[in-house]
């Protein structure tokens, strides 16, 4: 139990580290009551991402309230409603963003949604005001049209006008035009659901550079992001591991892996939203497994490479390291990846160890296959 303790410690240490490194992408939402704006939000975070609760104010007396989720942070009114309370949101939004750039950036607001039922018929000059406002305090304004109808490849055409409206206004919005989306699919009206995508790019678009993790981590519509934003990890991983190359095999005890190790680990971890505890346990039956397929591994590698025994603290030590670290990133992705699908257990219910053990080493003996050898090989030829 001592050990199990001791590395449940060392990768929570990391976890926490590496939740502190992606930060918080901060959205604040806009719209009047019943435009769509928690449908919209769930649909692109997450089902009920978007909580019944009020957060936290901003700011002492302010009407803007925080609810921080993970690495999302959803600013909202709160006793306001738009189009009858602008000056004080925009009063108390303005106060937030001066304050808030002095802060760290996953302290600052990012990104605005306004959302327009996309039905309605007229956009009020007040509405266009409101959006010129926040272009003036610095804030990206994406405009989202909600619950537009689709059919035969063609919008409706009351969306169609009103788009029109806003667009001859010269407004400040992302792409000079609203995006139409359809959040949550009518069965009983024949509508799926459309436009998500379209607004999640828009959205990394507009967002500073420095929260894109934040954001890949909070998203749940575009899985490729997050297996993109996983590979950079990986490759940072191996690269550290080929540079540090203090021992032939990085993970000589399943519980004391290096470091570089941990870390990939974790934010590949935070960046499929699996918690502490399930990702630890994760943790604990992949690098078991790793450690006794990397032991024989290396065992084998050592007969294959000339005078290894003078080498194995110096060239081969950082040819291993990368090989290893980068199967075991990619296997380690791969698991990470089917528990967020739901499998080996799904994110809700117990996990199944042995079939968790058996996926992970499918991909780590794959990924490992002959490129060992080849490392170890080009190591020692090079020493």
């Amino acid at each position: 139990m001592a050990v199990e303790d001791a590395f449940n410690e060392s990768f929570r240490g990391e976890y926490e580290r590496q939740n502190e490194s992606l930060g918080r992408f901060n959205l604040v939402l806009f719209g009047k009551t019943g435009v769509g704006k928690s449908t919209l939000v769930n649909a692109i975070f997450g089902e009920e991402v978007a909580r019944t609760g009020i957060g936290e104010p901003v700011t002492k007396g302010s009407h803007l309230y925080l609810d921080k989720i993970g690495h999302l942070g959803l600013v909202d009114t709160q006793g306001l409603e738009i189009g009858k309370d602008d000056r004080e949101i925009l009063r108390d939004l303005d106060k937030v963003i001066k304050e808030s750039r002095k802060l760290p950036l996953s302290e600052q607001i990012h990104v605005a949604w306004y959302c327009v039922r996309g039905m309605d018929r007229r956009f009020e000059e007040s509405e266009a005001e409101f959006v010129r406002r926040l272009d003036e305090f610095g804030l990206p304004v994406i405009m989202v049209f909600t619950q537009v109808p689709f059919r035969n490849g063609q919008y409706h055409p009351d969306a169609i006008a009103l788009a029109q409206q806003v667009i001859a206004k010269n407004l400040p919005i992302e792409n000079g035009r609203p995006y139409f989306t359809f959040a949550k699919a009518d069965e009983f009206a024949g509508q799926a659901a459309y436009g998500l995508q379209e607004v999640l790019d828009a959205t990394f678009r507009c967002a500073p550079e420095g929260v894109h993790g934040a954001l890949t981590a909070a998203q749940e519509i575009d899985l490729s992001r997050k297996t993109s934003e996983a590979q950079k990890v990986i490759g940072a991983a191996v690269a550290s591991a080929g540079a540090a190359a203090a021992i032939p095999i990085p993970f000589s005890d399943a519980t004391l892996l290096v470091p570089i190790q941990l870390g990939m680990m974790a934010k590949i971890a935070h960046l499929y939203k699996i918690k502490f505890d399930r990702a630890a346990l994760m943790a604990i039956v992949s690098t078991t497994a790793a450690t006794q397929v990397g032991r024989a591994t290396f065992t084998g590698l050592l007969k294959l490479v000339p005078g290894a025994g003078t080498v194995i603290g110096g060239a081969i030590g950082a040819g291993v390291a990368s090989t290893f670290t980068y199967a075991m990133g990619q296997a380690w992705l791969k698991v990470c990846q089917q528990v967020h699908a739901g499998k080996l257990g799904g994110l809700d219910g117990a996990l199944d160890n042995e079939q968790l053990r058996e996926a992970f080493l499918a991909e780590f003996k794959k990924r490992l296959g002959k490129g060992a050898v080849s490392k170890a090989s080009t190591g020692a030829a090079q020493r």
